[in-house]
């Protein structure tokens, strides 16, 4: 990838001067592509495999997916905003996550990315009928492009609180009593992936598909080594569009880390985990607020130990802005908020996670052992 000059004159800007103590130094990465092949328009879903359907369905459910469509072999769920699917799971022998699909912006689009990549453009099953390109990324995890036919209809949407604020007096005579039922999911917000070729991955998300960083967090005294995580939104020009769609960051694994769903406020939050507590789920981490992309959240555990996120208010950036850089650490990812817990940090890695980090310092990719200590040094800090 050419990485473009960044222009350092002028003042910073309110995204640089809220998320890092500067911007890019010369001659680091610009966070974008010169000419991409195309320009992806928002995630589209995800994908997984579980063996137990009924059960995928009922966490489905209490977490606030609404069923798109329920076959004997695979189930679609989706939020209330009019669209296509947040989520296919399809049976399989275990449970897995196949990898992400991403909405192009135009039909053509799957053409120019089939012709460049040497692959076809295929029929895809989904509800409302589609097209896709079907991608390796360099992680070797498999992404889908797709372009779908009619969209799904928009559900009743779970109304936002009517709240007073100071001298704001916006309700009167009327009390306050969110009910206690799941938090009705609007639509995906992100993916964060985990990467052992970090740098080789992100370009390619920049190059192929058109990406662009929001934010670069590095580590502490390995700055020149370039950043170990990227926040990454899409680009559509003067529209703004969520801080980050995609989030990678290098470790020692390949594939899913979490997903992360949007939902009315801050009350549409708690009441939905509240939900959840009672029915014996196991909250991750939360509530808080993170730094990088503003978002109020809450992460949860399903059956099968994925992590998923219900958020509100995040970020929205245009095209206009330049990356952000700031050092990584376990105390930068929220504003306020309960500590961060080991479960999100994965920091009692199971024996097969510590095989997996044997397999990958003796592999040849990105991490090495003075980028494993650093990781380990952000995620206690």
């Amino acid at each position: 990838m050419s990485h473009i000059p960044v222009n350092k004159g002028g003042p910073l800007t309110p995204h640089q001067d809220l998320h890092s103590e500067q911007g890019a130094l010369r001659g680091e990465h610009p966070g974008r592509a010169r000419n991409p092949v195309i320009k992806v328009a928002d995630l589209a879903w995800l994908e997984f495999e579980k063996p137990d359907l009924d059960r995928a369905e009922v966490f489905a459910r209490d977490f606030g997916f609404a069923i798109a469509a329920r076959t004997e072999e695979a189930l679609w769920l989706r939020g209330t905003f009019a669209g296509p699917p947040c989520m296919v799971i399809r049976r399989g022998h275990a449970s897995r996550f196949v990898g992400p699909a991403f909405r192009a912006a135009e039909r053509n689009d799957l053409d120019r990315l089939a012709a460049a990549t040497g692959t076809t453009v295929r029929d895809i099953n989904v509800p409302g009928g589609g097209k896709s390109v079907s991608l390796l990324d360099p992680s070797g995890l498999p992404v889908r492009v797709v372009y779908c036919g009619e969209p799904l209809p928009a559900l009743p949407e779970q109304e936002p609180l009517i709240l007073n604020f100071g001298t704001d007096h916006r309700r009167t005579n009327a009390t306050q009593r969110p009910p206690r039922e799941p938090s009705r999911i609007q639509r995906l917000g992100h993916v964060v992936l985990e990467t052992r070729t970090f740098t080789r991955t992100l370009d390619w998300y920049l190059d192929v598909l058109g990406m662009i960083v929001s934010d670069f967090l590095f580590l502490d005294g390995q700055r020149g080594r370039g950043p170990t995580m990227a926040f990454i939104r899409c680009d559509q020009g003067s529209l703004p569009v969520d801080h980050h769609t995609l989030a990678l960051h290098l470790g020692p694994g390949t594939g899913y880390v979490h997903s992360a769903y949007q939902v009315t406020d801050l009350d549409s939050i708690a009441a939905g985990g509240e939900y959840l507590a009672e029915r014996g789920y196991r909250r991750s981490w939360g509530i808080g607020r993170h730094i990088q992309g503003s978002q109020l959240f809450d992460y949860w555990r399903d059956p099968d130990h994925f992590m998923l996120e219900h958020f509100a208010d995040g970020d929205l950036f245009s095209c206009d802005l330049e990356p952000g850089w700031a050092p990584m650490s376990a105390s930068g990812l929220a504003q306020w908020g309960p500590p961060v817990t080991r479960d999100f940090l994965g920091a009692s890695p199971s024996p097969a996670k510590l095989r997996e980090v044997m397999r990958a310092l003796r592999d040849d990719n990105e991490l090495d052992p003075a980028r494993l200590l650093g990781l380990m040094k952000a995620m206690s800090s």
